[in-house]
Protein backbone atom coordinates (compact mmCIF):
# COMPACT_ATOMS: atom_id res chain seq x y z
CA UNK A 1 0.00 0.00 0.00
CA UNK A 2 1.34 3.46 -0.90
CA UNK A 3 2.65 5.60 1.92
CA UNK A 4 0.50 8.62 2.71
CA UNK A 5 1.61 12.17 3.52
CA UNK A 6 1.35 13.21 7.15
CA UNK A 7 0.06 16.58 8.34
CA UNK A 8 1.37 17.32 11.82
CA UNK A 9 -0.43 19.92 13.92
CA UNK A 10 0.04 21.60 17.27
CA UNK A 11 -2.46 23.99 18.85
CA UNK A 12 -1.78 27.05 20.97
CA UNK A 13 -4.45 28.78 23.04
CA UNK A 14 -4.74 32.16 24.70
CA UNK A 15 -2.73 35.02 23.20
CA UNK A 16 -2.84 33.85 19.60
CA UNK A 17 -1.54 37.18 18.25
CA UNK A 18 1.41 37.07 20.63
CA UNK A 19 2.15 33.47 19.69
CA UNK A 20 1.91 34.30 15.98
CA UNK A 21 4.47 37.05 16.47
CA UNK A 22 6.76 34.87 18.62
CA UNK A 23 6.80 32.21 15.89
CA UNK A 24 7.68 34.73 13.19
CA UNK A 25 4.28 34.82 11.51
CA UNK A 26 3.96 38.60 11.61
CA UNK A 27 6.72 38.92 9.00
CA UNK A 28 4.93 36.86 6.34
CA UNK A 29 2.07 37.59 3.96
CA UNK A 30 -1.17 37.19 5.91
CA UNK A 31 -4.29 35.77 4.26
CA UNK A 32 -7.59 36.55 5.96
CA UNK A 33 -10.64 34.43 5.27
CA UNK A 34 -13.98 33.62 6.81
CA UNK A 35 -14.89 29.99 7.36
CA UNK A 36 -18.28 28.35 7.80
CA UNK A 37 -19.22 24.72 8.44
CA UNK A 38 -22.49 22.99 7.58
CA UNK A 39 -24.18 20.99 10.30
CA UNK A 40 -27.47 19.22 10.93
CA UNK A 41 -30.15 21.82 11.72
CA UNK A 42 -31.99 19.72 14.30
CA UNK A 43 -28.77 18.76 16.01
CA UNK A 44 -27.62 22.38 16.26
CA UNK A 45 -30.99 23.30 17.79
CA UNK A 46 -30.07 20.89 20.59
CA UNK A 47 -26.47 22.10 20.84
CA UNK A 48 -25.09 19.02 19.03
CA UNK A 49 -22.90 18.51 15.92
CA UNK A 50 -24.14 15.22 14.38
CA UNK A 51 -22.26 15.56 11.06
CA UNK A 52 -18.98 16.03 12.88
CA UNK A 53 -19.85 13.13 15.19
CA UNK A 54 -20.25 10.97 12.07
CA UNK A 55 -16.83 12.04 10.82
CA UNK A 56 -18.18 14.27 8.02
CA UNK A 57 -16.99 17.87 7.56
CA UNK A 58 -18.50 20.33 5.07
CA UNK A 59 -16.46 23.54 5.09
CA UNK A 60 -16.73 26.84 3.20
CA UNK A 61 -13.77 29.23 2.97
CA UNK A 62 -14.43 32.69 1.56
CA UNK A 63 -12.06 35.61 0.98
CA UNK A 64 -8.35 36.00 0.44
CA UNK A 65 -8.52 34.62 -3.10
CA UNK A 66 -10.74 31.93 -4.64
CA UNK A 67 -13.53 30.50 -2.49
CA UNK A 68 -13.47 26.79 -1.78
CA UNK A 69 -15.86 24.14 -0.58
CA UNK A 70 -14.41 21.06 1.11
CA UNK A 71 -16.11 17.80 2.00
CA UNK A 72 -13.93 15.73 4.28
CA UNK A 73 -14.09 12.42 6.11
CA UNK A 74 -12.12 12.47 9.36
CA UNK A 75 -11.52 10.08 10.94
CA UNK A 76 -11.94 7.44 8.25
CA UNK A 77 -10.38 4.17 7.14
CA UNK A 78 -8.83 3.11 3.82
CA UNK A 79 -11.59 0.49 3.50
CA UNK A 80 -14.25 3.23 3.30
CA UNK A 81 -12.48 4.93 0.39
CA UNK A 82 -13.81 3.07 -2.62
CA UNK A 83 -13.77 3.41 -6.41
CA UNK A 84 -12.16 6.57 -7.74
CA UNK A 85 -11.79 7.78 -4.14
CA UNK A 86 -9.37 5.03 -3.16
CA UNK A 87 -6.42 7.12 -4.41
CA UNK A 88 -5.63 10.87 -4.44
CA UNK A 89 -6.19 12.89 -7.61
CA UNK A 90 -5.90 16.45 -8.89
CA UNK A 91 -8.37 17.43 -11.60
CA UNK A 92 -9.14 21.15 -11.80
CA UNK A 93 -11.22 22.49 -10.06
CA UNK A 94 -10.95 19.50 -7.67
CA UNK A 95 -8.19 18.33 -5.38
CA UNK A 96 -8.65 15.03 -3.58
CA UNK A 97 -6.22 14.24 -0.78
CA UNK A 98 -5.78 11.24 1.50
CA UNK A 99 -3.42 11.87 4.35
CA UNK A 100 -2.75 11.15 7.98
CA UNK A 101 -3.45 13.82 10.60
CA UNK A 102 -1.11 13.70 13.56
CA UNK A 103 -1.44 15.72 16.73
CA UNK A 104 -0.41 15.35 20.34
CA UNK A 105 -3.73 13.61 20.93
CA UNK A 106 -3.52 10.89 18.30
CA UNK A 107 -3.28 9.91 14.66
CA UNK A 108 -6.21 9.60 12.27
CA UNK A 109 -6.76 9.18 8.53
CA UNK A 110 -8.47 11.99 6.63
CA UNK A 111 -9.81 12.16 3.06
CA UNK A 112 -10.84 15.53 1.62
CA UNK A 113 -12.30 16.62 -1.69
CA UNK A 114 -11.87 20.35 -2.28
CA UNK A 115 -13.50 22.30 -5.09
CA UNK A 116 -12.32 25.83 -5.83
CA UNK A 117 -14.82 28.51 -6.86
CA UNK A 118 -14.44 32.09 -8.13
CA UNK A 119 -14.10 34.70 -5.37
CA UNK A 120 -17.49 35.43 -3.79
CA UNK A 121 -19.25 32.52 -5.51
CA UNK A 122 -20.10 30.78 -2.21
CA UNK A 123 -21.33 33.87 -0.36
CA UNK A 124 -25.02 33.08 -0.92
CA UNK A 125 -24.64 29.53 0.41
CA UNK A 126 -23.66 30.78 3.87
CA UNK A 127 -26.37 33.40 4.20
CA UNK A 128 -28.99 32.95 6.90
CA UNK A 129 -31.74 30.63 5.68
CA UNK A 130 -29.78 29.34 2.68
CA UNK A 131 -29.30 25.64 1.95
CA UNK A 132 -25.57 25.00 2.42
CA UNK A 133 -25.88 21.67 0.60
CA UNK A 134 -26.88 23.43 -2.65
CA UNK A 135 -23.34 24.11 -3.94
CA UNK A 136 -22.10 20.58 -3.19
CA UNK A 137 -21.04 19.40 -6.62
CA UNK A 138 -21.99 16.03 -8.17
CA UNK A 139 -18.44 14.72 -7.64
CA UNK A 140 -18.47 15.72 -3.98
CA UNK A 141 -21.94 14.22 -3.62
CA UNK A 142 -20.65 11.00 -5.19
CA UNK A 143 -17.73 10.98 -2.72
CA UNK A 144 -20.04 11.27 0.27
CA UNK A 145 -22.54 8.73 -1.03
CA UNK A 146 -19.82 6.22 -1.85
CA UNK A 147 -17.69 6.62 1.27
CA UNK A 148 -20.19 7.83 3.92
CA UNK A 149 -23.54 6.52 2.64
CA UNK A 150 -25.32 6.62 6.00
CA UNK A 151 -24.87 10.37 6.53
CA UNK A 152 -27.81 12.51 5.34
CA UNK A 153 -27.15 15.89 3.75
CA UNK A 154 -30.63 17.39 3.99
CA UNK A 155 -31.74 19.84 6.66
CA UNK A 156 -28.39 21.55 7.04
CA UNK A 157 -27.53 24.92 8.56
CA UNK A 158 -24.25 26.85 8.54
CA UNK A 159 -22.17 27.58 11.63
CA UNK A 160 -19.86 30.59 11.54
CA UNK A 161 -18.25 32.74 10.54
CA UNK A 162 -14.86 31.84 11.96
CA UNK A 163 -12.23 34.47 11.27
CA UNK A 164 -9.08 32.83 9.91
CA UNK A 165 -5.72 34.56 9.61
CA UNK A 166 -3.05 32.43 7.96
CA UNK A 167 0.56 32.73 6.92
CA UNK A 168 2.32 29.89 5.07
CA UNK A 169 5.89 28.61 4.94
CA UNK A 170 7.22 30.41 8.01
CA UNK A 171 10.82 29.28 8.70
CA UNK A 172 11.11 27.74 12.16
CA UNK A 173 14.54 26.23 12.70
CA UNK A 174 14.83 23.74 9.81
CA UNK A 175 11.05 23.53 9.27
CA UNK A 176 8.63 25.37 6.98
CA UNK A 177 5.53 25.92 9.11
CA UNK A 178 2.01 27.09 8.27
CA UNK A 179 0.43 29.22 11.01
CA UNK A 180 -3.33 29.83 11.23
CA UNK A 181 -5.33 31.74 13.84
CA UNK A 182 -9.03 30.92 14.31
CA UNK A 183 -11.33 33.29 16.20
CA UNK A 184 -15.02 32.56 16.90
CA UNK A 185 -17.53 32.17 19.72
CA UNK A 186 -15.17 33.66 22.28
CA UNK A 187 -12.44 31.14 21.41
CA UNK A 188 -9.08 31.81 19.80
CA UNK A 189 -6.50 29.28 18.65
CA UNK A 190 -3.26 29.28 16.76
CA UNK A 191 -2.48 26.11 14.84
CA UNK A 192 1.05 25.41 13.65
CA UNK A 193 1.30 22.68 11.03
CA UNK A 194 3.80 20.99 8.74
CA UNK A 195 3.42 18.39 6.02
CA UNK A 196 5.77 15.44 5.70
CA UNK A 197 5.75 13.66 2.34
CA UNK A 198 7.14 10.17 1.71
CA UNK A 199 10.25 9.84 -0.41
CA UNK A 200 10.62 7.23 -3.15
CA UNK A 201 13.13 5.25 -1.12
CA UNK A 202 11.09 5.27 2.12
CA UNK A 203 9.61 2.16 3.61
CA UNK A 204 6.84 2.46 6.21
CA UNK A 205 9.20 2.24 9.18
CA UNK A 206 11.64 4.84 7.84
CA UNK A 207 8.88 7.25 6.90
CA UNK A 208 7.13 6.93 10.28
CA UNK A 209 10.43 7.52 12.10
CA UNK A 210 11.14 10.62 10.00
CA UNK A 211 7.63 12.01 10.60
CA UNK A 212 7.99 11.39 14.34
CA UNK A 213 11.29 13.31 14.35
CA UNK A 214 9.61 16.19 12.52
CA UNK A 215 6.78 16.17 15.06
CA UNK A 216 9.25 16.41 17.95
CA UNK A 217 11.15 19.17 16.13
CA UNK A 218 7.96 21.17 15.60
CA UNK A 219 6.90 20.91 19.25
CA UNK A 220 10.41 21.80 20.43
CA UNK A 221 10.67 24.78 18.05
CA UNK A 222 7.37 26.19 19.34
CA UNK A 223 8.29 25.69 23.00
CA UNK A 224 11.76 27.20 22.55
CA UNK A 225 10.10 30.47 21.53
CA UNK A 226 8.17 30.63 24.80
CA UNK A 227 4.85 29.45 23.35
CA UNK A 228 2.83 26.95 25.39
CA UNK A 229 1.19 24.04 23.57
CA UNK A 230 -2.48 23.29 24.26
CA UNK A 231 -3.18 20.24 26.41
CA UNK A 232 -6.85 20.12 25.42
CA UNK A 233 -7.87 16.66 24.12
CA UNK A 234 -10.22 17.95 21.39
CA UNK A 235 -9.14 19.52 18.11
CA UNK A 236 -9.95 23.10 17.17
CA UNK A 237 -12.71 22.17 14.69
CA UNK A 238 -14.70 20.26 17.30
CA UNK A 239 -14.21 22.90 19.95
CA UNK A 240 -15.27 25.78 17.72
CA UNK A 241 -18.24 23.97 16.14
CA UNK A 242 -19.47 22.81 19.54
CA UNK A 243 -19.25 26.38 20.85
CA UNK A 244 -21.07 27.76 17.78
CA UNK A 245 -23.79 25.10 18.09
CA UNK A 246 -24.25 25.93 21.75
CA UNK A 247 -24.49 29.62 20.89
CA UNK A 248 -27.18 28.86 18.28
CA UNK A 249 -29.10 26.41 20.43
CA UNK A 250 -32.86 26.73 20.37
Amino acid sequence: MDLLPVEIKVNIEGDAAGALSALGGSHGALTTRRIWFAEDRDGVAEGRVPLLDDGVIVRFRIGGGPDDLTVKLRPCTRERLVGRFSAPFDAEPFTYKIEKDWSRNGRVLAASLVRSHPPGALAEAVERGADPAAPINAVQDQFLHACAPSVPLDGLVVLGPILSTKVDDVPLDDLEVDLEVWSAAGLEFLEASIRVKPKDEDDAEEFTARAERKQRNLEDAVRERGVVLSEHPENKTRRVLTALAEAGRG
